[in-house]
């Protein structure tokens, strides 16, 4: 008890400090600051609830002397009022400075001002619109008259169903719904999280159940989520960020969340070029723990850049991605995990190092930069040690490739022989063996020998489920990603789509 005192009392001086310069959350910065320490400060004020609920009044104001200013604060911060359960818990906490049965014109006095507070605090979120808007107004989102239409809008939608229903007998099959403005839907979501949490796993529910698994499929599933567009808000985005992190681990980077989750950021960032011509805010509220330099390396979109000059930001990103994985002081900008997330996020870029490196195979020595950076992001666990032999074993790979491709002789057989065999002959790793079959069926797609005999390879390649499913997943990506880039290769995407339609079909 005594350790859990001293910790509420050091907690109490870091949240009266940051109440003080939150104030009515009337800045842009404040308003970020509030949505991030939003959840930590609720779970004070639930863990200052139950140590005041253990003490008389008397008790409460001798220990914490200054608990009337910190409440009274978070009584007229609208932000914190419209979080989750942080309202209900601030009546529990003023509760408890009552006295029933006051000795002295001191204690009446509490008493009097404690049930002011308890007022103000109840009637904030009734029916009074002037109380409402003062969070509406704070989120910047919804004008004056918001409410009215709203409740119009809603009304006017029940209507319209009711009708459609009787016409049709009340036996409609259809998914009928309440559409509300993307406005709405943001002020629910930032005002009540659970609602937040279950639009994500309803959306990750839609994504397991969909039976193919196509990307377009699950990007019209996203934007019609509303969740990319409402993600422009920091405090939104973080959460679903961290609910994409808990299925990644729960699944032990399950290839279609991870696909997912790429869908999701392409979604994200073009809704916030699209929102934003002057940002609102910083890269740092949605990436806290990532380097800010490399955050802007990797939010390039590459098919701004001339596709001859993508080795250079290629090369950037793996340089600075090895200094903070392999430097050990870099502690400020998270562990491989972090920084592994961060990529896997703008995925497309690993995608892309891979296509370079078979596009130019036989040609000249393979970058060491692109090298390492396929072998970090196919096993972010490793230490450089085993990253390094990841990285001469992909070496050998494509120095393999090369011969064959120079060969009279190139049979699906020695292809297949040459991204199964180790350099000493023994199986490699599952995580080097994934990252061998990509590059192979890279290969397939982009080398004119390869193209020949991709069908008898992948037929080879394909002696597991697993497997088959993988080569599935890694077609659809390769479309999707050639599509949003542009790439003009007309060959290339004719053996992929009519492969992608054989393998699905033989599913």
């Amino acid at each position: 008890m005594a350790q859990d005192s001293v910790g509420l009392s050091s907690d109490y001086q870091f949240w009266i400090q940051k109440l003080s310069v939150w104030k009515q959350a009337s800045t842009l910065e404040t308003q970020q600051d509030t949505c991030l320490y939003l959840p930590q400060f609720q779970e004070f004020l639930r863990q200052m609830y139950e140590a005041l609920k253990e003490m008389d009044s008397n008790t409460v104001i001798e220990r914490f002397p200054t608990i009337g200013q910190l409440l009274a604060k978070a009584c007229r911060n609208p932000f914190i009022l419209a979080y989750d359960e942080s309202q209900k818990i601030l009546i529990w906490c003023l509760c408890c400075l009552i006295n029933k049965d006051p000795q002295n014109s001191g204690e009446s006095q509490l008493n009097s001002w404690t049930r002011g507070l308890l007022s103000h605090i109840l009637a904030a979120f009734r029916s009074d619109i002037k109380e409402v808007d003062l969070f509406t107004q704070g989120l910047g989102y919804a004008p004056a008259d918001y409410y009215p239409g709203l409740l119009k809008n809603m009304v006017l939608s029940l209507v319209s169903e009711l009708r459609e229903n009787h016409l049709n007998g009340f036996n409609t099959q259809s998914r009928k719904k309440i559409c509300l403005p993307v406005s709405a839907v943001l002020c629910l979501w930032l005002r009540h999280l659970p609602s937040l949490e279950k639009a994500v796993l309803h959306l990750f529910e839609k994504l397991v159940s969909s039976e193919r698994n196509c990307l377009r499929r699950i990007e019209c599933f996203m934007k019609d989520s509303l969740l990319p567009e409402a993600a422009c808000h920091p405090a939104i985005f973080r959460v679903v960020d961290e609910m994409f992190r808990y299925a990644l681990l729960e699944t032990e980077g399950a290839p279609e969340v991870l696909a997912a989750m790429q869908v999701f950021t392409r979604c994200f960032v073009e809704a916030l070029e699209k929102e934003n011509q002057q940002p609102k805010f910083a890269l740092k509220t949605y990436f806290p723990y990532a380097s800010p330099s490399l955050v802007m390396v990797l939010l390039q979109r590459p098919k701004d850049i001339p596709q001859g000059l993508w080795h250079r930001p290629l090369k950037r990103i793996s340089e600075m991605l090895k200094e903070i994985v392999e430097d050990e002081t870099q502690g400020s900008s998270g562990g491989p995990f972090e920084n592994w997330f961060l990529l896997a996020h703008f995925g497309g870029w690993a995608d892309i190092a891979a296509e370079q490196l078979l596009t130019s195979v036989g040609d000249a020595e393979p970058p060491e930069a692109l090298l390492w950076l396929l072998a970090f992001s196919s096993s972010p666990g490793d230490g450089p040690q085993q990253r390094a032999q990841t990285m001469v074993e992909v070496k050998a790979v494509l120095s393999h490739l090369g011969r064959l491709l120079r060969s009279p002789t190139l049979s699906a057989g020695n292809l297949l022989a040459a991204a199964e065999e180790s350099r000493e002959g023994d199986p490699r790793p599952p995580a080097c063996q994934q990252l061998t079959r990509r590059l192979l069926l890279n290969f397939l797609l982009w080398a004119p020998g390869g193209r020949a005999m991709a069908r008898d390879v992948i037929t080879l390649m394909a002696r597991t489920d697993e497997i088959m499913h993988e080569i599935v997943g890694f077609l659809d990506q390769t479309l999707y990603r050639w599509d949003h880039l542009g790439v003009d290769a007309p060959g290339s995407r004719k053996l992929a789509r009519e492969l992608l339609a054989e393998l699905r079909g033989q599913a």
